[in-house]
């Protein structure tokens, strides 16, 4: 069974967001950036003259030992058998938890507006019909169909790839392994399946 990975080029990221709007539409998640899967962080550096702009996606880091499962009470966050964190939505009592224990900020509500305008928006195909925690699921089911997820497959600039991070033909592992890509947070030691190009 193949555990996938991605590895995001922060050299060749532009901050267009592509990735968010493909995320959204994909996932049927709120259009507004503070509720985003995949956020874009539009970092300054330097001081003037010298000043520069780097962007930086975050994603659900699908961590190997996700502070965010031990904390829910109600056991919706889960690893599921390919190794990526999800949430069970009926599960899920929206109390926080997760949120609190996420280092990278990765979680957001799906509250009682949201569910109203997507039911507005999407009719009968709503996928989120109640209040839960949201996160990144790696598209899941476009995994399954041997497709990349949505942001991958959306980028414009190719700064994003997956791949099976135990396959070492795989690019995706031939970045990790070679230590070109890094966790975004290597002094947590969450053991991540995200990877970044500095």
């Amino acid at each position: 069974m193949a555990r996938y990975g991605m590895v995001i080029d922060l050299r060749s990221c532009v901050g267009c967001q592509a990735c968010s709007a493909a995320c959204s539409l994909e996932n049927q998640t709120p259009y507004w950036s503070n509720k985003w899967r995949t956020k874009v962080k539009d970092i300054e550096v330097g001081q003037y003259p010298n000043t520069g702009r780097h962007f930086v996606p975050t994603i659900c880091m699908h961590c190997k030992e996700p502070a965010c499962m031990t904390v829910c009470p109600s056991k919706a966050t889960f690893k599921n058998d390919d190794g990526f964190v999800l949430v069970n939505y009926d599960t899920c009592l929206g109390c926080k938890a997760c949120m609190a224990a996420c280092p990278y900020g990765a979680r957001y509500v799906y509250d009682k507006e949201d569910v109203r305008q997507a039911k507005e928006i999407y009719g009968d195909s709503t996928q989120h019909t109640k209040v839960h925690i949201d996160k990144c699921t790696f598209c899941q089911d476009r995994i399954a169909r041997g497709m990349e997820p949505a942001c991958v497959s959306t980028c414009p600039t190719t700064s994003r790839m997956v791949g099976d991070l135990d396959d070492p033909n795989s690019e995706v592992a031939k970045a990790v392994s070679s230590g070109l890509a890094k966790p975004l947070r290597p002094d947590l030691d969450t053991e991540p399946r995200v990877y970044y190009i500095y």
